[in-house]
């Protein structure tokens, strides 16, 4: 699903500015995806004889492209090529008929072809690559590249086992592929290939990568079982990550593979039987020479030009052009997903109203089984399992738990408003101090936040503050008056797991209160309910009056984030409040033991936790928590995002919000959960 175009007045415009692009390809009238990034870069595809310079589309060396260069030779039209980004898609398109993530439109040729300079050479060859900016850009982006295990098709496993490390790596390739072809290349440039390694390192093993096509029985390739005549020489045939295999290999051959310029990358230098873009600039070991390419390069400068300046990238969750950066970010979300989710999930103790939420955030690649208890019999069964986090942990098979993010809806859980981010943890959970969690690995093994990292989650703590955004997003007219030197007690649900798990002996809202006053006699101190509370749907409420012997004011049906722009200091047991009120630059004083808590960004008066370090930024902290930890779904398109996008749901209203239906099964539902005179 295509989120919703702009408004048709302001499409009219863009149209009256576009250039008609004239194509000749059956494949083309099905890609909307392609039309739609034409459009954006100023392109109407149109059916017709091209009238005088206007363009005429061509995709690869096929019959459509060689029936399109005729016509546009008989009435003298311009060419304009088009081809994949060097980043495409999680799937070969003659797979999944995956949509490209970006293209790349060239007036003079194909990159890949050496017999005419295109305009990916002529910027290698003449452009400025020098920008220390630019070039810092380039430089993050390969090590996000690197450190995220994303390339042209990037469903693959990264933890699928790996030869020992010293091969050397022969990449293959499909026959008939354009890039080959565009070299002159072909069966004996790829014997020669494997000769040549044989003969300069007799004493190594030599693996040979087979393309992704060939490995999905698609096309074939150019090597194959008859070539392993020895047993120094194997054909690898694991969907595992390139990147992984680049890191082992002492030496690298390529004809003109992209593996070959993510060789360049990860620090080879390969040796190249063909005539890719990336030949010719010093990076490479070039066995059929280019002395027209003349210009020295460094990785960096070859990246900054093929992947940045080069490309048109998309966005298809804003429906925009966008950079490599945010390309990346949707790259990242997506791919997580389909390494998380492709084995299929076997699901426990998931309640009735959330299982069309969990088809649609965990089954995207094989349906989720839902089991009606824990213990069930597994098996055989090859998929993992998951439970909700709450739920009896079934023994045995690993478990994964899940839980609400940070930044979960617009509206309640217990409203029945579904989440648009959950969490997946595989070691433990984060409000469970007793034992480690994902995220408290994540954060002791996080190192220091690059550049573009700080910028990135700096954004986002600004956007949250901005727009009041917190875990549900209730966002209530109140007439608050404000004080000085006002503290904050957040009320919590009585049997709430945070509580129960980490919120001390006697973790109470009352407790909580007295310890509260107790510690500070002349505070001007506010009490804020829990919604759930307020709503008559979870546990915890207490008496106004109580409340008012030990608080100044009680904040009834106050949203949170307006409640924490009303106090300097947060006393909290292990309240998710005393996380946002951190995120605004806050003090917090923690009194149980919440995942916040022990990284020496509170005043902790709670039993410490040793396994937890002092010494993480602010911003660290926030990056591992609202980036790294949890997974997003986006309720537009229905499919994994990054947390920017789930950001933009929740301000343009497109997020799930309570249908008076929704409260009234939550109401039933909070009716029979809690004690009821009618049933004693």
């Amino acid at each position: 699903m295509q989120p919703p175009l702009a408004h048709k007045n302001r499409r009219m415009v863009q149209s009256q500015r576009q250039k008609n692009v004239f194509w000749y390809s059956l494949g083309l009238l099905h890609n909307r995806r392609l039309a739609r990034i034409l459009a954006l870069s100023g392109y109407q595809l149109t059916l017709g004889l091209p009238f005088a310079q206007a363009e005429v589309l061509i995709w690869g060396k096929s019959a459509a492209a060689r029936r399109g260069q005729k016509i546009a030779r008989h009435f003298n039209a311009p060419l304009l090529y088009c081809e994949d980004a060097f980043l495409r898609s999680l799937f070969p398109a003659r797979l999944s008929q995956e949509p490209p993530i970006g293209i790349m439109l060239d007036k003079r040729g194909f990159h890949y072809d050496p017999a005419q300079p295109s305009d990916l050479e002529q910027i290698l060859q003449h452009a400025p690559l020098n920008d220390p900016q630019e070039l810092q850009r380039a430089e993050d982006a390969i090590f996000r590249l690197q450190d995220q295990h994303l390339s042209k098709y990037s469903a693959f496993d990264p933890r699928l086992p790996l030869p020992e490390p010293g091969f050397i790596l022969l990449i293959d390739q499909t026959r008939g592929d354009g890039a080959v072809r565009a070299s002159g290349g072909g069966q004996i440039d790829f014997d020669a290939m494997l000769a040549h390694a044989k003969a300069h390192f007799p004493d190594h093993k030599i693996i040979i990568r087979t393309h992704p096509e060939t490995r999905l029985n698609l096309r074939e390739g150019y090597f194959s079982a008859r070539h392993c005549d020895t047993p120094q020489i194997t054909l690898f045939n694991c969907a595992t990550s390139p990147w992984h295999l680049l890191e082992r290999a002492k030496a690298v051959y390529s004809f003109s593979s992209q593996l070959g310029f993510e060789a360049i990358l990860a620090g080879h230098r390969p040796h190249i039987f063909g005539q890719p873009f990336y030949a010719g600039w010093g990076l490479t070991v070039d066995h059929k020479p280019m002395p027209w390419r003349s210009r020295k390069l460094s990785s960096r400068q070859l990246f900054l030009a093929a992947m940045i300046k080069y490309p048109i990238w998309y966005d298809a969750y804003r429906d925009r052009l966008c950079s490599l950066e945010t390309t990346l970010d949707n790259l990242e979300a997506e791919t997580r997903t389909w390494r998380e989710d492709h084995q299929g999930w076997s699901a426990s103790g998931i309640s009735l109203w959330k299982r069309r939420h969990f088809r649609a955030f965990f089954g995207r690649y094989k349906s989720v089984k839902f089991q009606t208890t824990s213990s069930e019999d597994l098996k055989g069964n090859p998929r993992k399992r998951m439970v909700w986090a709450s739920a009896k942990q079934p023994a045995g098979k690993p478990v994964t738990r899940i839980e609400d993010g940070f930044l979960r809806s617009r509206g309640l859980g217990a409203d029945l408003v579904p989440p648009l981010s959950l969490i997946c943890d595989d070691l433990g959970i984060y409000y469970d101090p007793s034992q480690e969690s994902r995220l408290e690995r994540i954060l002791l093994k996080m190192p220091p936040l690059r550049a573009d990292q700080i910028r990135r989650i700096q954004t986002l703590q600004r956007r949250l503050i901005d727009h009041d955004l917190t875990k549900y997003n209730l966002h209530r007219a109140y007439n608050l008056q404000q004080k000085t030197s006002c503290i904050l007690v957040p009320g919590q649900v009585a049997d709430d797991a945070s509580v129960l798990c980490g919120g001390g002996p006697k973790g109470d809202n009352l407790s909580l209160l007295k310890r509260v006053r107790n510690a500070n006699p002349n505070a001007f101190i506010l009490f804020k309910p829990h919604p759930d509370v307020e709503s008559n749907l979870r546990l915890g409420a207490l008496p106004k009056k109580t409340i008012l012997r030990f608080a100044d004011n009680c904040l009834e049906n106050c949203g949170a984030a307006q409640a924490l722009r009303s106090c300097d200091a947060v006393h909290t047991g292990t309240s998710l409040m005393g996380f946002e009120a951190l995120l605004r630059g806050i003090s917090v004083t923690t009194y149980g033991q919440p995942f916040y808590a022990g990284w020496g960004l509170t005043n902790d008066l709670g039993p410490r936790i040793t396994r937890r370090k002092p010494g993480l930024t602010l911003l660290e902290f926030l990056y591992g928590c609202l980036i790294l930890y949890p997974r997003y779904f986006d309720p537009v398109t229905r499919r994994a995002c990054p947390v920017e996008v789930v950001v933009d749901r929740l301000l343009d209203a497109t997020a799930h919000r309570p249908s008076q239906a929704n409260r009234v099964a939550a109401k039933l539902q909070g009716w029979f959960a809690k004690p009821n005179p009618f049933w004693r």
